[in-house]
């Protein structure tokens, strides 16, 4: 990645993880001087690599900005063995949410990090404005990743971390995503659903179907993406990142009515400004051939 994208742009950082475990987390994140006002928080899929989303955190406008994890068990990330358990996942990954004070999350979970997010944003609705999972791995695989886990089982010893870990995540996770939609009811934010209909990894009917039975203190708003398959991040980055600030809550109205009385004071304060430096400089000429003499 280092190779690919200058770190005035994209960097690789350290988070202490949380719940207790003692475990340092890898993540990919936007290079900015100054906070922005809004943050993306990537909790990504199995396996759980942030390197993908690099193209998407060096193309955010300068008022967003973007961390994505290696989450436990992957990557740069500790430990070296899975972690099966959701909502230890959640725990150990709920620190990414801190951050400045008055920055705004919106959290997205992709694929099988979307059950994930879901806990995070009810352990923290402090931190968490907007929920988006995205190419929802919600415990039913399409023909393709029901291929390659059956095969990844049979030969579970001989593959890679990364990829033995996966394995081991996919197939204990049915058992928990009721926990995850349990945590969907409880929410009081947007959710947002964003689904290729070319998925062969995590079904679109089951992402849908979790919409339309899940009842919400908001409705979930569903977004499916025409011609798009599970690796939304490798389409064209406009298209995501379009897709993306469509799940950016607009400001209350009382804050537009701040911002809108903010901008007419300074314009306010400018014209009188402008005014007054042109009647200083009126009253400093004097026209050709006059003098300071008195008669």
């Amino acid at each position: 990645m280092a190779a690919l994208y200058p770190e005035h742009l994209v960097r690789r950082i350290r988070v202490d993880g949380g719940g207790g475990h003692g475990w340092s987390l890898s993540a990919v994140a936007s290079a900015r001087e100054t906070a922005a006002p809004w943050t993306f928080v990537v909790i990504t899929g199995a396996p759980s690599w942030a390197e993908y989303w690099a193209p998407v955190v060096t193309n955010l406008p300068a008022d967003r900005e973007m961390i994505v994890v290696d989450r436990p068990g992957y990557g740069a990330s500790e430990p070296q063995e899975a972690v099966l358990d959701i909502r230890v996942q959640a725990e150990a990954l709920a620190p990414l949410l801190d951050g400045p004070a008055g920055q705004k999350v919106v959290l997205i979970g992709q694929s099988y990090g979307a059950p994930i997010a879901a806990l995070m944003a009810q352990m923290r609705p402090d931190r968490v404005r907007s929920l988006v999972l995205l190419s929802s791995y919600l415990g039913e695989p399409g023909p393709t990743a029901k291929s390659l886990v059956d095969t990844g089982a049979h030969m579970l010893m001989v593959l890679p971390r990364d990829l033995r870990n996966a394995v081991q995540e996919i197939v204990g996770q049915p058992a928990q995503i009721e926990r995850a939609k349990a945590s969907l009811r409880a929410l009081r934010i947007p959710i947002h659903l964003i689904h290729g209909d070319q998925d062969d990894f995590a079904p679109l009917e089951t992402a849908e179907r979790l919409a339309a039975e899940t009842v919400t203190a908001v409705p979930i708003r569903f977004h499916r993406v025409k011609g798009a398959n599970h690796f939304l991040t490798e389409g064209p980055v406009d298209a995501l990142l379009g897709a993306l600030e469509a799940c950016v809550p607009p400001e209350p109205a009382a804050a537009r009515r701040r911002l809108r009385w903010r901008d007419l004071l300074a314009a306010a304060r400018a014209a009188r400004d402008s005014i007054a430096a042109k009647a200083s400089r009126a009253k400093s000429f004097r026209p050709a051939g006059t003098t300071d003499a008195r008669p």
